[in-house]
C-alpha cells in the first residue's frame, strides 16, 4: 500500500489505517480474541501499518488485543493509542476526563504494558480536559517523548485554540477527529490550521459509522450494546431521511466501478496528501474492500460531481448525544 506522512512530521504510515475500537467496544458484542488477532495480522499482510486503539476501548481489552496481535510484528507497524479518561476499578470503568500530568504518565505506563511494547508511536489526548491547561498536557507528553516512551503527540476532537496552544509547547503530529462525506465541519476552521502548522489529520468514522456503505437503513436493528442506539443521527427517522446521501454516493460509485465505501474513503484521501483515514471493521472482506480504496483515483471532475450531488442534501440528526457532545472541545 502507498504510504503517507502525517503533516511535516517524520511519521510515515499506510495511506489507510485500521481503527481497532469496534473489535472490542461500542459496536455490539466484542469479537472472539483469536478472530480479532487474525484480522489485525491480515491487515499487516495486506500493507496496513497504522493501527489505532485507546485505553478506554474495552476498557483496556482493545489495547491488549492489539498488543498481542502486533507483538511479533512490532517493528513493521505504527501503533496509536490515547489517554485522557479516568479509568478505574476492576472492570476498568470510565469515570470522566483526567489529563493531569501525573495521570498522563500513569496512563502511558499502562498502555505500554498492555500493548507489549517499549514505545507508543502516537499518543493522543483522547478529549480535551477543560480543567487542565493544554500547556501542561503538552509538557507532560513532551517529557515522555524525551524519555523515549512516546514518539509523537496527537490530539483528538480538539478545537483550533487547543491545537495552537499544544503545538506551541510540543509539536503536534496529528489530529484525530470525525470527518466523512456526512460530517465535513473540520473543513471550515480545522483543516486550514493543520495545513498551516504542518499537522496530519486522521479521520475516524470515515464511513459514517457504517452508514455510508449502504448496509444500514431505517429497519436495521443494532445490538443492545451498540452506541449508535443513542445517537440522534441513527434514529430510524434520521436514517430514512439520510438515505438520500447514500443513494447519491451509490450513483457516483457505480459510475466509477467501485463500492460506496471505496468512494467515501477515496474522497477523503483526495482532500489532502497528509490525511489518513482509519476505517474499522470486524470482517476480512470489508478490510480488503477498504484497503483497495487507496487505489481509487478521483480527479477534479469526480470531486466536483460529488460536491454538487451532495450540496442539496441536508443531513438529519446530530452526530452525538447531548452527553457525548459535552466532551467535544469548542
Amino acid at each position: 500500500m502507498r504510504k503517507r506522512r502525517l503533516g511535516r512530521s517524520t511519521l510515515e504510515v499506510s495511506a489507510i489505517g485500521l481503527g481497532c475500537m469496534g473489535l472490542s467496544h461500542s459496536y455490539g458484542q466484542p469479537v472472539e480474541k483469536q478472530q480479532g488477532i487474525a484480522l489485525i495480522r491480515a491487515a499487516v499482510d495486506r500493507g496496513v501499518t497504522f493501527f489505532d486503539t485507546a485505553e478506554v476501548y474495552g476498557p483496556h481489552t482493545n489495547e491488549e488485543l492489539v498488543g498481542e496481535a502486533l507483538a511479533p510484528l512490532r517493528d513493521r507497524v505504527v501503533i496509536a493509542t490515547k489517554f485522557g479518561f479516568q479509568v478505574s476499578g476492576p472492570e476498568g470503568t470510565r469515570q470522566g476526563l483526567n489529563s493531569r500530568p501525573e495521570h498522563i504518565r500513569q496512563a502511558a505506563e499502562g498502555c505500554l504494558k498492555r500493548l507489549r511494547t517499549d514505545r507508543i508511536d502516537l499518543f493522543y489526548q483522547h478529549r480535551v480536559d477543560p480543567k487542565v491547561p493544554m500547556e501542561d498536557v503538552a509538557g507532560a507528553v513532551k517529557d515522555l517523548i524525551r524519555e523515549g516512551k512516546v514518539r509523537h503527540f496527537g490530539l483528538s476532537e480538539a478545537s483550533v485554540q487547543s491545537i495552537r496552544r499544544a503545538h506551541a509547547v510540543q509539536p503536534v503530529t496529528a489530529l484525530q477527529s470525525e470527518y466523512s462525506l456526512w460530517w465535513r465541519e473540520p473543513e471550515s476552521d480545522v483543516l486550514p490550521v493543520l495545513e498551516e502548522l504542518g499537522i496530519g489529520f486522521v479521520p475516524f468514522s470515515p464511513l459514517g459509522r457504517g452508514f455510508l456503505t449502504g448496509a444500514i437503513d431505517e429497519n436495521t436493528k443494532f445490538d443492545s450494546t451498540d452506541f449508535r442506539n443513542g445517537v440522534p443521527r441513527f434514529a430510524p427517522e434520521a436514517r430514512k431521511a439520510n438515505q438520500a446521501l447514500v443513494e447519491a454516493v451509490g450513483r457516483i460509485a457505480g459510475r466509477k466501478g467501485v463500492t460506496r465505501a471505496q468512494l467515501a474513503l477515496a474522497w477523503i484521501l483526495a482532500r489532502k496528501p497528509w490525511i489518513v483515514p482509519i476505517p474499522g471493521t470486524t470482517r476480512l472482506e470489508r478490510l480488503e474492500e477498504n484497503i483497495h480504496a487507496a487505489d481509487v483515483e478521483l480527479d477534479a471532475g469526480d470531486l466536483r460531481e460529488i460536491d454538487e450531488a451532495l450540496a442539496g442534501i441536508a443531513i438529519q440528526g446530530a452526530r452525538y448525544s447531548q452527553q457525548m457532545q459535552t466532551l467535544v472541545d469548542r
